[in-house]
């Protein structure tokens, strides 16, 4: 799914994940929550941060700010707008300085250590903010759950997921029915083994931590102080992607290949399956034609019923002087109305409950992007985040590395799944 090229995109890579979702982020509070009471008076003066959005969503945010001051009288909302470039290192000098605004767009994994640290509001713990909640898609409130800190963190904003495109004349090659995509992981193992017998690749990555989750397996600990994904689900279902590896179901090259270059195997029909978005849909309607109308658009497989979810939050500080606009401020801009408005606007899904049973996102109006629109839409309701707000790059490092050891023969896939589950917990305790 495609936004703005100015904005900065985190992307998640593996079977359910080519799937970008813009991290528009920004973050607010400092302090322990001693701030003023939630329920006290809307007024006065806020300061609400972005990340990178100025430049292409004045308009957007000024009206928002606008609305909110003229329903509001006596607020006043200051929107500063921080560069893409060191954001982390911004994010994280100002919480120690306290300096951090009253309304805060953040990511749950940026969430996390704020939250750990006192900086803001539990929502479901304070009596206002709690009353909200029913607006809300469950999965996209709970996906600002933090582990061991008893809570959500910051009021849902935009969604994002993605379906699986597939290529119908491989299906119909191997014998396979190509108006039949796989929908669970058994399902996909038993087409990959049938594509691999014809000498074709199913898929060109190995599995993500997403895909655990989607198998159902439970990847960490509820308190948040351990990974459990190396239990014996997780490890059966390493051993279906060994032997996939060795019958050829994955790509030769999966354990060196990036996003980019294993989009370029599904468009170059080296592979089978590969997640994608609108704008691929009009690069294979370019430049790979045949492909193009050989393509079919379908769910990722998952055994739990639920696909992933990207998502992305306001929350508000902990210690703000004037909390109750603070939260008004935030859960305005997250209200059904405005984010039904930002979603016309930008390739992301609301998050407030029957804003994605709307025209816009169940009927597809003949474009490329409304076709990825609705089948991406379809997925959101009972869609979960399975990444945890503990899981860092260096984590991904990790477990990528090891699941490489596991499909190379060189570790077994409980001594790679161990091996990763026992590294990544040791940083998380050096937190």
């Amino acid at each position: 799914m495609s936004i703005h090229r100015s904005v900065a995109i985190r992307t998640a890579v593996g079977l359910g994940a080519a799937l970008s979702l813009t991290v528009l982020s920004a973050c607010g509070g400092g302090g322990s929550g001693a701030g003023s009471a939630t329920d006290g008076k809307i007024e006065g003066e806020i300061k609400f941060q972005t990340w990178n959005l100025r430049a292409n969503f004045k308009d957007y945010f000024e009206g928002v700010i606008k609305d909110f001051e003229k329903a509001n009288p006596g607020t006043k909302v200051k929107w500063v707008d921080q560069p893409a470039d060191n954001y982390a290192d911004k994010l994280s000098a100002d919480a120690s300085a306290g300096t951090l605004p009253d309304v805060v767009n953040l990511s749950p994994d940026l969430a996390y250590p704020l939250a750990k640290a006192g900086t803001l509001l539990n929502l479901d713990k304070d009596k206002v903010a709690a009353t909200f909640k029913p607006e809300y898609l469950d999965g996209a409130w709970q996906g600002f759950d933090m582990p061991g800190l008893d809570g959500s963190y910051a009021f849902p904003w935009y969604l994002n997921t993605g379906p699986l495109f597939y290529n119908k004349s491989m299906f119909k090659d191997a014998g396979l029915d190509p108006d039949k995509a796989p929908k669970t992981f058994d399902d996909l193992f038993a087409d990959a083994a049938q594509l691999a017998k014809k000498g074709k690749a199913t898929l060109a990555q190995p599995p993500t931590v997403e895909d655990f989750g989607r198998y159902g397996v439970d990847i960490m600990s509820k308190d948040g102080k351990r990974f459990t994904f190396n239990d014996a689900k997780g490890v059966g279902f390493l051993t279906k992607y060994q032997d996939m590896f060795k019958e050829g179901g994955l790509h030769q090259q999966a354990l060196t290949l990036t996003a980019e270059t294993a989009g370029q195997k599904f468009l170059q029909q080296e592979v089978a399956m590969n997640p994608g978005s609108a704008h691929d849909l009009d690069t294979f309607k370019k430049n790979a034609p045949t492909l193009y109308n050989s393509l079919g658009i379908t769910d990722v497989p998952t055994n739990t019923g639920k696909q992933n979810m990207y998502l992305q939050g306001l929350s508000v500080n902990s210690q703000s002087k004037n909390a109750a606009t603070a939260l008004a401020f935030a859960h305005f801009v997250t209200d059904q109305k405005n984010q039904e408005d930002f979603g016309h606007k930008v390739a992301v899904f609301p998050s407030t409950k029957g804003s994605l049973d709307k025209e816009y996102w169940t009927r597809a109006d003949g474009t490329e992007e409304g076709r990825i629109r609705v089948a991406s839409a379809r997925m959101l309701p009972t869609a979960v985040n399975y990444t945890p707000v503990l899981f860092s790059d260096e984590m991904k490092t990790i477990l990528r590395n090891e699941i490489a050891k596991c499909l190379q023969g060189k570790e077994s896939p409980k001594e790679a799944l161990d091996g990763a589950a026992e590294q990544m917990t040791k940083l998380i305790q050096q937190k």
